[in-house]
């Protein structure tokens, strides 16, 4: 490649690296608290509530059942309304995160309901209440399958960052299309899915390493 393609590959690159960043970071933030209301106020919960266990997972379903570029599209004007604009990294974060939230919530929710429920007896044997059995029981014994999903998730998140580069959002993607496909740069193709292979394993193999570790420490 030349040196001005090799300028834009390492923006490119630079673009994706802050989309899934900033996007992975919101998803984890806000999908363990959804994942805990899922499980806290399921039938057997510590805060039982079937109204808002039904209402939210109802909400997080219909989120995830739209394809990601339809719900790319069809947040334009929220996204417009949130940061101003909707093309560019920042605009795609927008629609990223309102994506990787419900994924991220049902995979959290999964290994919260695989906490051994003796754990969960125990603790309430021992005078604990249900906040502390939250924090102290739930999500400390589930964080090993937590970060395996939030491994997951951010894999898909960079499938979708360069899905975004259709619309304008930057990226790889982006490059790979504008580049790789329009202008026929074969190499810039190439460039695009070895770099895009490389990052997934190295977000995968460090997502294995840490939930075994965690998992030892349990």
């Amino acid at each position: 490649m030349s040196p001005a393609l090799i300028d834009l590959f390492l923006d490119a690159l630079t673009e994706t690296v802050i989309m899934v960043a900033v996007s992975g970071a919101i998803a984890f933030v806000a999908g363990i608290p959804l994942a805990v209301v899922l499980v806290t106020t399921a039938p057997g919960g510590v805060f039982q509530n079937r109204a808002v266990n039904r209402l939210l997972g109802a909400v997080i379903n219909g989120f995830r059942s739209l394809p990601f570029i339809i719900l790319l599209v069809a947040l334009i004007p929220f996204t417009r309304l949130i940061v101003g604009t909707s093309i560019g990294t920042a605009a795609a974060v927008v629609p990223l995160s309102i994506s990787a939230i419900p994924f991220f919530a049902r995979m959290a929710e999964v290994s919260l309901r695989e906490v051994d429920r003796g754990l969960v007896e125990a603790a309430q044997a021992m005078g604990a209440n249900r906040w502390q059995i939250i924090g102290q029981v739930l999500i400390p014994e589930a964080m090993p399958g937590i970060v395996a999903g939030f491994t997951i998730t951010l894999v898909a998140l960079i499938g979708a960052s360069a899905m975004a580069g259709a619309v304008g959002a930057g990226g790889l993607g982006d490059l790979a299309i504008r580049y790789g496909y329009q202008r026929f740069e074969t190499e810039v193709m190439a460039a695009v899915i070895v770099v895009l292979i490389a990052i997934v394993c190295a977000v995968q193999t460090g997502g294995d390493l840490l939930a075994r570790r965690l998992n030892k420490r349990l």
